[in-house]
C-alpha cells in the first residue's frame, strides 16, 4: 500500500464486479455490470493477471495482462506480456496509479522471461514514457462500390476450381483457428488467438457489454478445396428516396493466405446486392487495397494510425529472434528513460545479422547509433525507417553512414501488421 492509502494489488475473490464497474467507468460505458457480464468475464480473466487500485475498498483503477506470442520478422513466435483493460477513474487521475500498476506487472514479466510487453493504446501520449513505441500501424478504407470498376456480373473467383462458400458459426470454429494460425506464422506483428478468443468472437460466450451480433462469414477455397481465406462482415441497412438501396457492408475481419484469396474476398463483398459502400475495418498499412480495383480512387483512407505498441524487455533476445534481409553489424546504444516501468532494458548491444540468422549481445564497443527503447520498437518489426527516424531527431548517428547501413538491415519487404485489438 502506498503512502496515499491506495492499495495497488492483484484482484481477490469477490472483487470482479467492483473491478468491472471501475473498468466501465474508465471506458465511459454504463457503470454497473450485469450478472452475465460478471460470469462471462470470470471465464475470460481466468488465465489473466488482473490487478487494480483500491481506495477505501473501492476499485479506482484497473489493469490486466496475459500471456501472448508475437510473430517476429521471419516467423519466430516471441513471448510477450500483453496488457489490456487499463483505466483510472476520473476521481483519481494524476496520482501515479498507472505507473505503479505497470511497474508491478512488467517486473513480473521480466522475471518470467518475457521478451516483450505489448498493448494497443487508446491514447497516443501515455505509453511512450514507459518505454513503449508504436511497432505497427493500420488503415481503414471506405469503398464506393459503384466507382471501383469491378465487373458487376462477377459471380466467383477467377482462379479455376476456386470458390467462395458461406459458412456458419460451427464451421468457423473449426476452420478459423487453423487458417489464422497459418496466417499469423507468416505475418510479422500478428499475435496468437486462444480458445477463449474464438468462443467470444463466434458468440459461444456472450456478454451484455458489448452485445454480440452474428456476422456473415464466407470462406475462399482453392481448387483442392483447402481454405485459404475467410471474411466476416455485417451490414447496415439504409434505403434512400425512390427505394434506392444505400446499404453498407462493414468488414470485421479478412484473413487471406494468398493474394488470390484476398482479391476474391474483396471482390465478393463488393458484389453483394444492395451494398453500395464497404467499410474495411483496420487493415495492414500496405494492404493490396485500393490498388486491387481498376479505379483505386474508389477507396479513401478513413482512419490511419498506430496500432500495436511494443516495449522490449530483453533487447538482445528480441533482436536475435527476428531475421534480416541484409548482412552486416551495428552497435546500438539503447537508452531506457525513465527506468521505472519494470526495470531498465537499455544498454549497448552489438547486432550481427544476416538472412540466415542473427546474434545480439551486450558490448562495450563504440556505438554506431543512439536511440531510445521506444524508438527501437519502431524498428524491431520493420515498421520504421532508420533514415526517417534520424531526420525526426529520434536517432543519433554516431558514425557516418551507420544509419544507411542499419536501414538495410531492419527494413522489410512488407510492413508488419497486428489484426487484433486486446
Amino acid at each position: 500500500m502506498g503512502g496515499d492509502g491506495i492499495d495497488v494489488r492483484s484482484l481477490r475473490d469477490g472483487e470482479l464486479a467492483d473491478w468491472l464497474r471501475a473498468l466501465n467507468t474508465g471506458f465511459l460505458n454504463e457503470p454497473t455490470p450485469t450478472a452475465r457480464d460478471v460470469a462471462g468475464r470470470t471465464e475470460i480473466v481466468a488465465d489473466s493477471r488482473v490487478r487494480g487500485a483500491f481506495d477505501a475498498g473501492r476499485c479506482v483503477a484497473t489493469y490486466r495482462s496475459f500471456d501472448q506470442q508475437v510473430t517476429a520478422v521471419g516467423g519466430a513466435p516471441v513471448a510477450s506480456n500483453a496488457i489490456s483493460n487499463i483505466t483510472v477513474s476520473p476521481t483519481h487521475r494524476r496520482r501515479g496509479l498507472l505507473s505503479r500498476l505497470i511497474d508491478l506487472d512488467l517486473r513480473a514479466a521480466r522475471e518470467r522471461g518475457d521478451t516483450l510487453a505489448t498493448l494497443v493504446a487508446a491514447e497516443y501520449r501515455i505509453y511512450g514514457r514507459f518505454g513503449f513505441g508504436p511497432a505497427t500501424r493500420g488503415t481503414e478504407w471506405v469503398i464506393d462500390v459503384a466507382r471501383t470498376g469491378l465487373d458487376p456480373r462477377w459471380s466467383g473467383p477467377a482462379e479455376p476450381g476456386a470458390r467462395i462458400d458461406l459458412v456458419d458459426l460451427a464451421d468457423v470454429r473449426v476452420i478459423g483457428p487453423v487458417l489464422y494460425d497459418e496466417f499469423r506464422r507468416r505475418q510479422p506483428g500478428a499475435t496468437n488467438r486462444d480458445a477463449m478468443w474464438w468462443r467470444r468472437t463466434t458468440g459461444e460466450l456472450r456478454l451484455d457489454s458489448p452485445p454480440w451480433k452474428e456476422p456473415f462469414y464466407a470462406a475462399y477455397r482453392n481448387a483442392d478445396g483447402a481454405v485459404e481465406g475467410l471474411i466476416a462482415y455485417r451490414t447496415e441497412e439504409k434505403w434512400g428516396e425512390g427505394k434506392q438501396p444505400l446499404n453498407t457492408a462493414v468488414v470485421e475481419e479478412l484473413v487471406a493466405l494468398t493474394p488470390a484469396a484476398e482479391r476474391a474476398l474483396w471482390e465478393y463483398v463488393c458484389s453483394i446486392d444492395w451494398i453500395v459502400t464497404v467499410r474495411t475495418g483496420m487493415l495492414a498499412p500496405d494492404t493490396l487495397l485500393p490498388d486491387l480495383f481498376p479505379d483505386a480512387r474508389a477507396a479513401r483512407a478513413a482512419t490511419q494510425g498506430d496500432w500495436l505498441w511494443v516495449r522490449l524487455l530483453d533487447v538482445a533476445a528480441a533482436l536475435s529472434a527476428r531475421t534480416y534481409e541484409g548482412t552486416g553489424s551495428v552497435v546500438l546504444d539503447v537508452v531506457d528513460e525513465p527506468q521505472g516501468a519494470g526495470g531498465p532494458s537499455g544498454g549497448r548491444f552489438r547486432l550481427d545479422a544476416s538472412p540466415q540468422g542473427a546474434q545480439c549481445v551486450p558490448t562495450t564497443a563504440a556505438a554506431d547509433l543512439t536511440l531510445s527503447l521506444g524508438t527501437l520498437a519502431w524498428l524491431w518489426l520493420g515498421e520504421g525507417s532508420v533514415q526517417r527516424l534520424l531526420a525526426l531527431g529520434r536517432i543519433t548517428e554516431e558514425r557516418p553512414g551507420a544509419a544507411a547501413a542499419a536501414d538495410a538491415l531492419f527494413r522489410t519487404s512488407r510492413r508488419p501488421w497486428c489484426p487484433d485489438i486486446f
